[in-house]
């Protein structure tokens, strides 16, 4: 005998058609301009038009509450498709000051947590690896990073079949398929122009001491190996003790550092960092980085903020008077990101 009841997936919720199927619309809400008028471009009538402009007045700041653990009173579950589109990483692509922090995230869940993902958000991901090569083919960089995300997508696509089929949804495969050849299509269109030979100053010009600076700014151990493999005077500038001493020294506290030396004496620091890097792994760092907000178990980026509420009640304005407001938004690096989701 049918049970007729209300949706208890979502009550009452308000549904828009976008082109990749219905969303709720208090998701489409926090997502900016540049990510609805991709979701909604399949509007054609005026009606529509309206609609679309509407719903990009009424967008709000991007911001995704969280439950970090249930109780009695509280029983939730976080979605790593809604989060993500309530973050609108999809926008938040193209902007430099995010991009290295999404593509690290990008590079964990195709790496390690694939197989574990739902249709919606393996949809959203690929979505994500599409702007990403669009980003990567205008500002031809991170081209290497591009590739090994690719490599990785295919490898994890090849191996999920099960007798010549996909396992799960041959549609939402076939859909997968068609985002991968269009990621395919543009990562091997992209071509990194070499600057004029005519112009100066040239990268032969430069006294060393400029050189060595360039190479004191990376934060990378491959890319000091890549610009020794690419340029002969950065070679003998990569071999100096220098490079390598600041490097640990950015990356690992005065202890670790001691305490590598100490079981290692007479290494040079090369080989003090490679230790230490299987020992203690490798320290992440972001221009702009995913906050979580202590008040209202919040998730936001940084530069943008969210709607507090401790920002809309007087009462609880006062509690946090004498509270540190730094101490209230907590940092939160790509791989503690995902352990807020069930993967």
């Amino acid at each position: 005998m049918p049970f007729i009841s209300k949706d208890w997936r979502s009550p009452g919720e308000e549904w828009v058609k976008t082109v990749e199927g219905w969303e709720k619309k208090k998701i489409l809400e926090c997502a900016n301009n540049k990510t609805l008028s991709l979701l909604l471009r399949g509007e054609k009538d005026a009606g529509d038009k309206k609609e679309k402009d509407k719903k990009k007045e009424n967008a709000v700041q991007p911001h995704c509450h969280i439950t970090l653990k249930c109780t009695r009173e509280i029983a939730g579950f976080n979605g790593l498709s809604d989060a993500l589109k309530r973050l609108d990483f999809l926008s938040a692509v193209h902007d430099c000051r995010r991009f290295n922090y999404i593509v690290r995230l990008l590079d964990l869940l195709v790496s390690h947590r694939m197989g574990g993902l739902s249709g919606c958000a393996q949809r959203v991901l690929f979505n994500m690896l599409e702007e990403v090569a669009l980003e990567v083919s205008l500002s031809q960089q991170q081209t290497g990073r591009l590739r090994r995300l690719i490599e990785r997508v295919r490898a994890f696509s090849a191996g999920c079949c099960w007798g010549g089929r996909p396992l799960g949804s041959i549609i939402l495969w076939e859909k997968h398929k068609a985002a991968l050849e269009r990621i395919l299509q543009i990562a091997s269109s992209i071509t990194i122009t070499q600057p004029d030979e005519e112009q100066k100053p040239q990268w032969s010009d430069l006294p060393p001491e400029c050189r060595r600076e360039v190479l004191l700014r990376l934060s990378d151990p491959r890319d000091i190996e890549a610009s020794s493999e690419a340029c002969e005077h950065l070679a003998v500038l990569a071999q100096e003790q220098r490079i390598w001493r600041e490097l640990a020294q950015y990356h690992f506290t005065p202890q670790q550092i001691a305490t590598t030396r100490q079981n290692n004496p007479g290494k040079d620091w090369k080989t003090i960092f490679t230790i230490a890097r299987r020992s203690f792994g490798l320290r992440e760092e972001y221009a702009e980085m995913i906050q979580l907000c202590r008040n209202c178990r919040c998730l936001f980026w940084r530069s943008l903020g969210h709607p507090c509420i401790a920002d809309q009640d007087p009462a609880f304005q006062e509690k946090l008077a004498d509270v540190d407001q730094a101490s209230l938004h907590v940092p939160i690096p790509p791989q503690t990101f995902l352990k807020f989701f069930s993967l």
